[in-house]
């Protein structure tokens, strides 16, 4: 009785593996018929759920070119008819990008021993060169999802699968011919995307990987370090990670743009100082400030990093002498100002008495610190009189002047 209950089992068994290899037979009849597209996922859609198909590469070879195949047909359906429903952008993309992840689960399937041992690819081929056909397709996938406002994870996907097929190897010779600028937008864009969907890690990466094949706009570095940025906000445990990153791209940042960008040297000097580097962060100033004499944002930078060091003499002269050259902007005169009357409280708070000495301490601290900061906050205002903080600043130096000099 046993033995009959076993022979009924092993038939049943093999009945129902037949039953799903012919499934995915008659899925790959079906490929390439829309009126028949429906149907054709079903069938492997359950071969690829049934455990004796599941690990098969016919399986998502089968499935991957159904997809590549309704994407051909609503190809040359929109070059008839753009209007053609089949012609959906979206839905192109959605065929694209689901046929090539078919296509990759199927590889390694395909190089894995036989039972003797030997490795024998039976779909590899073809796959890579189904890939390797479409390659400039997964761009235009990407852009249809971003207009579509499909920006994570699809359209992130489409643009870094294009980004990175060159190195994949499934390109072989016609790799070179895709130009790198294409590249590096690609990741570009992957980055924008995946900025777009609050996927802020994604982002930071593709916009590395953008800098890394030569994009050659500000905007991904400086993107990349918002993405950085914004990681240490919102999670304290990746603050130092999060330093280390935004000191790797401002420095490739000031290392390309220089001093076009003053944004690259300001995070590279500010991280250092971070890190309580105040030395390292002086002597790399120190240097640029040596090649570019005239340029007032390098030593309001520096003498930020002086007010971190407490040197506040050398903060005070570095902050004047940013305020006296004439292509001084608006945050460094801000900055300034605020230092300026910061030191001119602190010294008006020691001076005690009615002695001479001390009314011409008192004088001095009016006309070099806070007449000096007025009129510094008053050039500042000429560039940006909506400013809050420069309000708030002026406010404080006229409450002085109006208080302590009111006689």
């Amino acid at each position: 009785m046993n033995r009959f209950l076993t022979i009924a089992l092993c038939l049943a068994t093999a009945s129902l593996a037949n039953a799903q290899k012919a499934n995915v037979d008659q899925a790959n009849k079906l490929a390439g018929k829309m009126d028949q597209l429906g149907h054709a996922r079903e069938l492997i859609k359950q071969a690829m759920e049934n455990p004796e198909t599941k690990n098969d590469p016919r399986t998502y070879f089968v499935a991957g070119k159904i997809e590549f195949d309704a994407y051909d047909n609503a190809t040359k359906a929109k070059m008839i008819n753009p209007d053609d429903t089949l012609a959906n952008g979206v839905d192109m993309a959605n065929e694209l990008v689901n046929g090539y992840k078919y296509f990759i689960q199927a590889l390694p399937l395909d190089s894995l021993p036989n039972e003797k041992g030997q490795v024998k690819p039976k779909y590899s081929k073809d796959i890579i060169g189904k890939i390797a056909g479409h390659a400039n397709d997964f761009f235009t996938a990407g852009a249809n999802y971003f207009n579509d406002k499909l920006y994570y994870p699809q359209a992130y996907e489409a643009f870094m699968i294009f980004g990175d097929l060159p190195e994949s190897g499934m390109l072989g010779k016609s790799a070179s011919l895709i130009e790198p600028s294409q590249i590096s937008t690609a990741y570009f864009n992957a980055g924008l995307s995946a900025y777009s969907g609050n996927a802020v890690d994604e982002s930071a990466k593709a916009f590395r990987k953008a800098r890394e094949n030569g994009y050659d706009q500000t905007e991904s570095y400086i993107y990349e370090i918002a993405c950085w940025q914004s990681i240490a906000q919102n999670d304290e445990s990746r603050t130092k990670e999060a330093q280390s990153n935004i000191y790797d791209v401002a420095k490739a940042g000031h290392e390309k743009f220089g001093l076009e960008q003053p944004l690259f040297i300001n995070n590279m000097i500010n991280s250092i100082v971070t890190d309580g580097k105040i030395d390292q962060a002086l002597s790399e100033l120190n240097t640029v400030i040596a090649a570019n004499p005239d340029n007032a944002a390098l030593y309001g930078l520096r003498g930020y990093v002086y007010d971190r060091a407490e040197n506040d003499e050398a903060s005070e002269n570095d902050y004047r002498k940013a305020a006296s050259l004439p292509n001084v902007d608006f945050e460094t005169l801000k900055n300034a100002c605020k230092k300026i009357f910061r030191i001119g409280t602190v010294k008006w708070n020691e001076i005690e008495g009615a002695s001479p000495e001390a009314a011409a301490a008192r004088q001095n601290v009016k006309d070099n610190y806070f007449e000096a900061a007025k009129k510094i906050a008053e050039q500042a205002g000429s560039m940006n009189p909506n400013d809050s903080d420069l309000q708030n600043v002026m406010e404080s130096i006229d409450y002085a002047l109006e208080t302590y000099f009111n006689n």
